[in-house]
């Protein structure tokens, strides 16, 4: 907040709400100054099993009256479902249930947090969808060809998530580092317990370190030794034409300023950008792209 942010996406399932509590209680720290103009962002669906019969009013309200009380709001700035499958995305009773929900002033607007492009696209055909959160960085460059373009076309915002691909773009990583045992980056690695595209960007491990040292010396050769590889990174997302903002994750205050410095990159240079549409098409094309 000190650095300039003011958008907080979070989610009922982060630490079974207690997320939403402390973005709650820091909203409530700011009240008297109006909330300085912060937006706070959650999403909603992974409570239960991701099965289209959960997606329903009645579990829409519990889900939301429980945000709520854990934000301390009475109106939810945007809610967004939370990576739904496909036939909740396509389903028009879907969008009833959530324009009602607007209407009774539970929620000022609602988005979907999605998987991949094709659901991307059928959100955005819809006009009440405010905005599409979806994976986006220089290792997941599809959402360039068509999604940015038609969310810009419908002026539905676009909230990049993931934009350091699971930290293999800030250029720490190599053979040797261990993750935790109950870090997604460990025990997700081959899709078992969610969709694999969230776990490196869905990038072979191995590959992964060979494509981001390559991002690692681009970043030196054409950005300088001012700008790290995560800022480079995260810069990239928000430059891109049609995103609305970026949300990289932070485990530490200097983390979190370390991102937010991000937002002060100039415009990158065509050398830069042409390096990573090259190590994309290279490296990462082949595998990647057909699937997200």
């Amino acid at each position: 907040a000190e650095a300039g942010v003011t958008f907080y996406d979070t989610a009922d399932v982060y630490g079974d709400g207690r997320s939403e509590q402390i973005v709650g209680r820091f909203l409530a720290d700011h009240a008297d100054d109006g909330g300085a103009g912060f937006t706070a962002v959650t999403k909603m669906g992974r409570r239960m099993d991701q099965v289209p019969a959960n997606y329903v009013m009645t579990n829409f309200r519990a889900w939301l009256d429980r945000s709520r009380r854990n934000l301390g709001v009475d109106t939810i700035d945007l809610v967004q479902l939370h990576c739904p499958p496909s036939e909740v995305i396509d389903d028009d009773a879907t969008y009833d249930a959530l324009d009602e929900l607007v209407t009774d002033g539970v929620i000022a607007a609602y988005g979907v947090s999605v998987e991949t492009c094709a659901q991307a696209l059928s959100a955005i055909r819809r006009p009440g969808v405010q905005s599409v959160q979806i994976i986006l960085n220089a290792f997941r460059l599809k959402p360039l060809d068509e999604v940015l373009p038609a969310a810009a076309a419908a002026d539905v915002a676009i909230i990049a998530r993931v934009p350091l691909a699971s930290g293999l773009l800030s250029g720490r990583y190599d053979d040797s580092t261990v993750f935790a045992a109950a870090d997604h980056r460990t025990y997700n690695r081959d899709g078992s317990a969610f969709d694999v595209g969230e776990t490196f960007s869905g990038v072979d491990y191995r590959t992964g370190i060979a494509a981001a040292a390559e991002f690692t010396a681009l970043v030196r050769s054409t950005l300088g030794p001012d700008v790290t590889p995560a800022q480079a990174a995260i810069a990239w997302c928000w430059q891109q034409p049609g995103v609305t903002t970026v949300i990289p994750g932070a485990r530490s205050t200097a983390q979190a300023s370390a991102n937010a410095a991000a937002g002060l990159v100039g415009p990158l240079p065509d050398a830069f950008l042409d390096g990573v549409r090259a190590i994309y098409d290279r490296d990462l094309r082949e595998a990647i792209h057909p699937r997200w």
